[in-house]
């Protein structure tokens, strides 16, 4: 979207004027880092879901879940500003999507169930084993 504004035309005063509100559009949740096989498996049946994302970046591992903002207006304004929540308030457009894309900004980003298994096929390479294990362990226990 820059690219076709003079960037010149562009300040903290007025980028919410040119803003398509990406940041309205979705949720994160912070999420324990991922360190185990069983820990990455949890992460592929969030993921199956739709609309859900996963990415780690500098602060961490998250959870993104693609859902608008039930008081988005029209025109890409809060129509709850003077009420909106601290997390709202915290968010600054002096480094925002805008700029730069959630994906973009992240040192891993999974928008799907196969992006997910491919890093998790290249991380284990007993990623492919876990089914057969736990059904062993699982027949042993009935």
């Amino acid at each position: 979207m820059t690219d076709r504004i003079p960037v010149q035309q562009v300040s903290s005063a007025n980028r919410c004027d040119y803003c398509t509100a990406k940041c309205c559009g979705y949720i994160t949740q912070a999420i324990d880092t991922p360190r185990s096989i069983k820990d990455f498996d949890t992460l592929l049946w969030q993921i199956a879901h739709q609309g859900i994302h996963i990415f780690k970046d500098g602060n961490g591992w998250y959870l993104l879940s693609n859902t608008k903002c039930q008081f988005l207006q029209a025109d890409n304004r809060c129509g709850i500003y003077e009420t909106r929540p601290l997390i709202c308030r915290e968010h600054s457009n002096q480094s925002c999507e805008f700029d730069v894309p959630i994906d973009e900004g992240c040192y891993l980003y999974f928008e799907n169930y196969q992006e997910l298994d491919d890093y998790c096929r290249q991380r284990y390479k007993t990623w492919d084993k876990r089914l057969s294990q736990f059904e062993r362990k699982r027949r042993r226990e009935v």
